[in-house]
């Protein structure tokens, strides 16, 4: 409409223009939405960190974490020639549960550090990064593999898709990137050192731990049972 109104000067005499159907005003509707399920989805994985890790600081370093890697990811896009759409949106949307996984491993590793040898923040950085620095980059390069094919789609199908999946892979990969520097960089500065030992929480964290301990044990008899079992499991499963 801008556009048009600039040409418009140009026109003859008499002759004047109308937009019979405006497609901008939905895109902009749904981009909004998008960006509000966004911070929403944003607020949830704080608030569901917060539960697990229960310390702020703790919870402090993901949540820091996932903007500056939304941030790159629109700068290389922005780089790539891509523009902010529902399907880049709707991507980094999906990947915030993904960006979040990799700080998680790290700042849970460096807490269990200190509280078991009692070490300093940065020498548990040290100690927790040379223990998953292997296996972020291996699950890292994983979940990009699962979804760089979608943009080598072809047909119309694959223009679709190509933003959407590639929005996604450069989240997970720079996710992976900021877990191995930022991450641990930001553990080393923000965590305060805990005395070595047994920490029992009380409260409402103390009743959460209990329940999740019980559910957790649970879970690892069955898993162990079907594991000594797993022939009979497997053709349960295929039956």
């Amino acid at each position: 409409e801008q556009r048009l109104t600039e040409l418009s000067v140009n026109f003859p005499e008499g002759v004047g223009f109308s937009i019979p159907y405006d497609t901008s005003r939905f895109v902009d509707v749904a981009i909004d939405k998008v960006i509000y399920t966004l911070v929403e989805a944003m607020v949830l994985v704080f608030l569901v960190m917060f539960l697990f890790l229960q310390n702020i600081r703790y919870t402090l370093i993901p949540t820091i974490v996932v903007p500056v890697c939304l941030a790159g990811t629109l700068a290389i896009m922005y780089l790539m020639g891509f523009s902010v759409n529902m399907m880049t949106m709707f991507g980094m949307v999906l990947a915030i549960g993904i960006l979040v996984d990799d700080a998680i491993v790290v700042v849970e590793n460096v807490e269990r550090i200190m509280a078991e040898e009692g070490l300093s923040p940065a020498a548990a950085t040290v100690k927790a990064m040379q223990q998953v620095s292997g296996a972020i980059f291996g699950i890292t390069l994983v979940l990009a593999a699962v979804f760089l094919p979608l943009a080598f789609m072809g047909g119309s199908v694959g223009v679709i898709y190509q933003q959407f999946s590639l929005s996604l892979a450069v989240s997970i990969l720079f996710s992976g990137f900021l877990a191995l520097t930022f991450t641990p960089a930001l553990c080393a500065t923000l965590l305060k050192p805990i005395p070595a030992g047994h920490h029992e929480k009380r409260g409402f964290f103390g009743g959460f731990n209990r329940l999740f301990g019980t559910f957790t044990d649970r879970y690892e008899r069955v898993s162990s049972s079907m594991i000594k079992r797993a022939g009979r499991y497997m053709l349960l499963y295929l039956g």
